[in-house]
Parts: C-alpha cells; sequence; structure tokens
C-alpha cells in the first residue's frame, strides 16, 4: 500500500542564535532542535520538528531525541497514513513525559498526511483566519536597550511588540513609559511576565500601566498558583494570558472551571505535544468564551509553520507571537509561513509547504 509509512529518520541540529537574550530565568545563545521525516512508500514525506523548553515542561532535547530512538518508532513503521487520529492517538499515549518528541512526529505525521491530501494543513483543519501580525520579542534589557532593540523591529515593519519583564517591577513599568513615550499609539504592547510577580505586584504593574493600553500581560504568577490567578480582579484577568499553567488539555480545564483564571490561553506545540492536543485545548477555550494566543520557543521554521496552520483554524485564535524562527542563524527548510511587514500567512502548497535545503 503506497499510503504506509516505510520509514522514519530522526536527526538534531544546532541553528544557533543571531541575538541572544534573556529570559526571567535564563539566557539563550544556543538553539538545538531535533527533526523527524517520515517517508511513505509512495515517496511523500513528511517533515516535524521540536524543541522543549525543559524549564517549563521538564523534558530537554537529549530527552526527546531518546525518546524517538528507532526501536520506540517501530510501531510507527507499517502503518497507513490515512489512520492518522489513531497514529496521534498512540503517539501521545507512548511518551506522555515528551510533548517534544510528541510535537515533532505529530507535525510530521500531519505534514505526510496533507501532502498525501494535496491540501495545506490549514484547509484540512478548516481555515477561520488568513493573516493575522505576530509579535517580535525583546528580552529583558534595561530602557535603553530595550528601546534600540524597538526601534529595530518597527523599522522592520512589526507593528507588535511582546517585551519580556518579571525581574525588576519599577524598571519595568519605566520601559512600558518610554516605549509608549517614543512609539505613540503606533505600536501595540504585549507583556510577559515569565511568573515573575506576585500577586500584588501584578495589580500594581496593571494600575500604573493601565493608560499606556497594554495588550496582554502573560503569566504573571508562577505556574502552580492557579487560585491566586483566579483570585485576580476581572478586569486584570481579562487580559492575563496562561502560558506556564497550561501544558495540556487537563491544565486547560482547570483554568476553565469557575472562576475563570484568565481571559487568554497561549497555546504552544512544544508544550501540549503537537497540532493534535493544540485542537483540544483550542476547543475547551473556545467552550469557555477564552481567546488564543500562540506561543513558540526558539523553533525552527517546520514547527512554527505548524503552529501557524492550527492556529489559523481556531476562530478564537486574537494573537500570535510565532517569531521563534526569525532570529535562528541557520535552518533546514526553505519555504513554510509567509511573512510581509510583520503580517503572517500560510502558504497554498500543500502539508506545511516546507522544504529541506
Amino acid at each position: 500500500m503506497s499510503t504506509k509509512i516505510k520509514n522514519i529518520k530522526v536527526w538534531s541540529v544546532d541553528l544557533g542564535n543571531q541575538r541572544p537574550y534573556t529570559i526571567a530565568f535564563k539566557t539563550v545563545d544556543e538553539v538545538k532542535n531535533a527533526f523527524v521525516e517520515i517517508t511513505l512508500a509512495n515517496g511523500l514525506t513528511g517533515l516535524g520538528s521540536g524543541n522543549p523548553s525543559e524549564y517549563v515542561v521538564g523534558e530537554n532535547l537529549k530527552q526527546t531525541l531518546e525518546a524517538l530512538q528507532e526501536n520506540n518508532l517501530d510501531f510507527l513503521i507499517g502503518r497507513d497514513i490515512r489512520e492518522l487520529n489513531q497514529l496521534t492517538f498512540e503517539v501521545w499515549q507512548r511518551f506522555p513525559k515528551n510533548p517534544g518528541a510528541r510535537a515533532a512526529l505529530d507535525i510530521a505525521l500531519h505534514d505526510a498526511f496533507t501532502k498525501f491530501l494535496g491540501i495545506p494543513l490549514v484547509q484540512y483543519f478548516g481555515q477561520k483566519i488568513k493573516s493575522m501580525p505576530t509579535s517580535n520579542t525583546i528580552g529583558i534589557k534595561n530602557v535603553e536597550a530595550t528601546l534600540v532593540e524597538a526601534e529595530e523591529f518597527v523599522g522592520k515593519g512589526f507593528k507588535i511588540l511582546k517585551v519580556k519583564l518579571g525581574k525588576d517591577p519599577a524598571e519595568d513599568i519605566e520601559r512600558m513609559v518610554k516605549l509608549r513615550e517614543r512609539f505613540g499609539n503606533n505600536i501595540v504592547i504585549r507583556i510577559d511576565a515569565n511568573q515573575g510577580y506576585n500577586v500584588q505586584q501584578t495589580i500594581d504593574f496593571y494600575n500604573k500601566t493601565k493608560h499606556l493600553n497594554i495588550e496582554l500581560i502573560e503569566q504573571p504568577l508562577p505556574a502552580k498558583a492557579i487560585a491566586k490567578m483566579k483570585s485576580l480582579p476581572d478586569e486584570i484577568k481579562e487580559i492575563v494570558a496562561a502560558d506556564e499553567s497550561l501544558i495540556s488539555p487537563k491544565n486547560a480545564l482547570e483554568l476553565v472551571k469557575p472562576p475563570l483564571a484568565c481571559g487568554i490561553f497561549n497555546i504552544k506545540l512544544m508544550k501540549c505535544g503537537g497540532p493534535s492536543q493544540g485542537l483540544k485545548i483550542a476547543d475547551i477555550a473556545l467552550q469557555s468564551g477564552v481567546n488564543l494566543f500562540w506561543g513558540c520557543n526558539d523553533e525552527s521554521a517546520v514547527s512554527i509553520t505548524a503552529a501557524l496552520h492550527t492556529a489559523f483554524a481556531c476562530s478564537n485564535t486574537k494573537y500570535i507571537d510565532l517569531d521563534g524562527s526569525l532570529d535562528l542563524a541557520q535552518d533546514i527548510v526553505k519555504g513554510g509561513f509567509v511573512l510581509k511587514d510583520g503580517v503572517m500567512s500560510c502558504s497554498e502548497k500543500p502539508g506545511l509547504g516546507v522544504e529541506l535545503i
């Protein structure tokens, strides 16, 4: 049968980082990604990639690659790609502690399947959105360095800046004030505190920056502090996005149990383990009136494109922060998403539309 999986190749590459940056808990300079290529008997291939954040999901790249060893993937060889949903279910069951490995496999299976269908992945999921501006991210820096990097991004056409905060609330507020002074209302500002604040600091930050029109506040409180998230004033919760608190559909159910913990879910394929689980989280959000914000780690265009296709299949997607491949020193693929003046869209090509260089 020409639709059977013939072989699976796994390897890793350090894609490098042109712009090492600091967030609340680490500095990032190397960018190792795991890659999976699934080949069908008819010669069609599917590509996937993974780069988990150990700090968030407890899996590092070494563990991702160990999970993806040949003997662990034997169950997929000889299977029919048309059984996509069964295959992704088995991947989810077999690798409960390896969202990075699951994401790489899940993406590769979806890419191969939709290439077999001859349509873009987003069409298979049901395309709701054609294009959307992505934010570009500024790490934790002093005020002056923040403004320099903001000038550069705005010069490249980006209209949305996501600024990493969470170390020094007073300086964080000053950075926001100076950004607004410099750019007026020509840019959208969203912030990510990476669990750096407590409840009172979150309320203070909100009150002192309310006049600056900050679009959203990502994960101000520690990941496990769900009760504290739920205790925040409603007007703040409305613009709070759960990130590290939201790894799985199970977490999503916890966050939407009354009282609602936040108005926005940040879904990352590297946290939940690929499009199939991402869509489950998105559905829980949709039923609960929660908006979606799709994020990423430092990733190849392979998985960034997969995240974009998944995001654009969800009617409650309101924000994307899919800049994870923009500062890489190199990538192993060409094609994938289309980016123009900070606005992202999917290509018309089958699958993810990426090909190995």
